[in-house]
């Protein structure tokens, strides 16, 4: 075991001592007065409410068409809803404070008002997060981790649940040449380390989830490490939420699996001495899967959500509300089974 693997444990077991989390507890995530179970793993769906999202930018500009949107996803299945104002692709540009406000709240506030459903808001933003909870929001999603000054404290202050996302560097620059010795051993002390900065700033660890952030600073090698060993993160305890859909990784491996050179969305990179790196058809099939569109992604966007179940998330964020829910509860009843075998006819 690594060096950063053993702090990462030792960290886990501080964290649990801290909390005294019990860990016969069905698992489930307090959620500003609501607990949503997750025994059985379910879908959050995505609704972005900007005109530059990768996926669906300017779909949902209106507070009405967002929130007919999020009808669907709730008919669909979906038992969180995700709303972000604030583009985190690869290369996207900071929005202002009070325009991500703007864009967010009404939607937050109609979506709470007439859907029974874990309203989520995507943020990094301390001041749209001091405002969700009063619009109705019982969650934040943060992809930094709560580490902007101030945002710790101000989910400290409500009743909201946290997601804690790993990403190396930020959204301009995240995908120029992220380096990790060992991926997966520093994601899970990353995040380890902020389940430790959200307790002890007053955030109960049944107030939080964590995401190893697949494509935030992160080439397709390094994407494809986190997903074979996620059970090593779903391990530290917290509920493990994760995000593949529509995204580049899932392009470049249906049109021909992992290599080629560098992609602006985590395709994968040069390797280091003595790595293997693939050539000829699979590097051009990387190249054209990260430039397919994201709209048709959804056959391999519904594998690595199956794969990320079959390893131990709890919460799949997906675009495709419907098809990732068939696809979630075949993982799950696959993975509730282990090594015991059934009488069952199939």
């Amino acid at each position: 075991m690594s060096v950063a693997g053993l702090c990462l444990g030792l960290d886990y077991l501080a964290t649990v001592a801290m909390t005294d989390r019990s860990a016969s507890r069905p698992p489930a995530l307090q959620c500003a007065g609501r607990t949503l179970p997750l025994e059985h793993p379910v879908v959050m769906g995505v609704l972005n409410v900007t005109p530059d999202s990768f996926s669906d930018g300017g779909r949902h500009a209106t507070p009405e068409r967002a929130l007919a949107a999020a009808e669907q996803m709730v008919a669909e299945g979906a038992r969180i809803i995700d709303i972000g104002g604030e583009s985190t692709r690869p290369g996207a540009a900071p929005v202002d404070s009070e325009e991500e406000q703007r864009r967010v709240l009404p939607v937050v506030e109609r979506v709470a008002a007439r859907l029974p459903v874990i309203v989520c808001v995507d943020t990094s933003n301390p001041q749209l997060m001091r405002r969700a909870e009063a619009s109705g929001a019982h969650m934040i999603n943060d992809v930094r981790a709560a580490r902007v000054p101030g945002a710790l404290e101000a989910v400290a202050a409500s009743r909201m649940a946290l997601c804690l996302v790993h990403m190396q560097g930020e959204p301009a620059n995240m995908q120029r040449d992220p380096q990790y010795r060992d991926v997966v051993a520093e994601v899970g002390e990353f995040l380890s380390m902020r389940v430790r900065a959200a307790v002890t700033a007053g955030i109960a660890s049944e107030r939080l989830c964590i995401d190893p952030g697949f494509g935030f600073g992160k080439l397709l090698r390094h994407n494809l490490q986190l997903l074979r060993h996620l059970a090593r993160l779903a391990a530290l305890g917290p509920p493990l939420l994760v995000g593949l859909s529509r995204k580049a990784m899932a392009g470049a491996l249906a049109a021909g699996g992992p290599g080629g050179p560098g992609g602006p969305a985590g395709a994968d990179g040069p390797r280091g001495p003595g790595e293997r790196t693939a050539v000829g058809a699979a590097a051009v099939g990387a190249a054209a899967g990260a430039a397919r569109a994201p709209q048709e992604r959804l056959a391999a966007s519904l594998a690595l959500a199956s794969i990320a179940v079959l390893n131990g998330a709890r919460i799949v964020r997906a675009h495709d509300v419907a098809a990732t829910v068939d696809a979630v509860r075949v993982a799950a009843a696959v993975a509730a089974q282990g090594d015991e075998e059934t009488d069952e006819e199939t």
